[in-house]
């Protein structure tokens, strides 16, 4: 009793100190952090003909936000989209509920064949006609508003902001925590990439971080989908981290992450300062962990290229769902992550543990899983 009192007065110190730093320096770091953000108009890039916004009898609107993981590798200076660096291998759909109540991810593959909008080219110089091609092909086009034209011509879903991550600022969040565990099933020795990465369950931080949700080689059977699957697990770990009482009642650490996250961030103006993304992180404190999901838009092969995929027709239900701002349902519970546990924990061992797995009462469920599972270069 007498220890989980010292823990209850040692998160009320930390959280005054939280106050006293906002009280009396408060003004210059709140002004650090908005100076870290980055917003971009693109309102005339979008045009008009645009998907109609949800009207729902709650006190706020459902949100869709377009989360673009953007890749600025060493030594690349080319921008797209105005401010916005690099290019886009990550595209995740992010719906949040009129009554703030859930908020689910989708994930969109980049290497799926769709038809693309006619967009203003990112250099300014004129527009491309569009037609068929990859998916991230857009943003490499136009930047986030080709990319937002493409996902609502696609799922006649309207998208409020978007949020593009910088991965390198990525790796600096995930240091500011003190690192994300992760488990790989099997070594990593991906000379495509030049990733490695040992077997095993432990922390990543800094550029292992960044490697291990840009891997797609060696580790999974799918590519890029695998990738997904395991930057979904990765997501999912780190907002269960970030929402711990170890980051929130840590005034240092929580100023860093804070720092490094803003520092990532290029945004839609109507995101572009931290009033504004305070105000939307205030409206989500409803929103249990339990609540946060991810999952991949249902796709298949694309026939005439087996290296590319396409959006299979149970795709049609998903932006159904998301346009009449509903729960995801059990059609795709199976393809869930979410973040109210440790998503990284696993069966599998810490290195040089046993790797034999608990008994169950369903072996072929088990082994279904764990079949799942390594396709994915997940641990079972």
């Amino acid at each position: 009793m007498r220890s989980k009192h010292r823990v209850l007065k040692t998160v009320a110190l930390s959280l005054a100190v939280v106050l006293v730093v906002v009280l009396t320096g408060g003004f210059f770091v709140y002004r650090h952090l908005n100076n870290n953000i980055t917003g971009i108009d693109i309102t005339d890039a979008l045009g008009t003909d645009r998907p109609a916004a949800v009207k729902k009898e709650t006190p706020q609107q459902p949100l869709n936000i377009l989360l673009l993981g953007s890749d600025t590798r060493e030594g690349q200076t080319g921008h797209i989209g105005g401010d916005t660096p690099g290019l886009s291998d990550t595209t995740i759909l992010l719906h949040i509920s009129g009554d703030r109540k859930l908020a689910y991810g989708v994930s969109l593959p980049r290497d799926a064949m769709v038809e693309r909008p006619t967009c203003e080219r990112k250099d300014g110089n004129g527009t491309d006609p569009g037609g068929l091609s990859m998916f991230n092909a857009a943003y490499a086009v136009g930047g986030p508003a080709c990319t937002i034209k493409t996902v609502e011509k696609l799922t006649n879903v309207r998208i409020n902001h978007f949020v593009v991550i910088d991965f390198n600022g990525f790796r600096k969040m995930v240091d500011a925590l003190g690192g994300v565990e992760v488990c790989v099933p099997k070594e990593v020795n991906d000379t495509t990439g030049h990733i490695t990465l040992p077997a095993g369950t432990y922390n990543v931080k800094g550029q292992r971080a960044l490697d291990y949700v840009r891997v797609r080689h060696v580790i999974s059977d799918n590519g890029d989908i695998g990738r997904m699957k395991r930057q979904q697990t990765f997501l999912a770990s780190m907002a269960n981290k970030a929402v711990s009482a170890g980051t929130l009642a840590n005034p240092v650490r929580l100023v860093r992450f804070l720092d490094a996250a803003t520092k990532s961030l290029t945004t839609d103006t109507g995101l572009s300062s931290l009033q504004k993304l305070g105000g939307l992180a205030k409206s989500l404190q409803g929103v249990g962990l339990d609540q946060v999901q991810f999952l991949t838009v249902p796709f298949e092969s694309y026939e005439p290229d087996p290296n590319r995929l396409q959006w299979a027709p149970g795709a049609d239900r998903l932006w159904y769902r998301i346009r009449n701002d509903m729960p995801i349902n059990k059609r795709f519970a199976s393809e869930v992550t979410t973040a109210a546990k440790d998503p990284s924990a696993s069966a599998s061992p810490k290195p040089g543990a046993s790797s034999t797995p608990s008994p169950s009462a369903d072996p072929s469920t088990d082994e279904a899983a764990a079949a799942k599972a390594a396709e994915n270069g997940l641990c079972a």
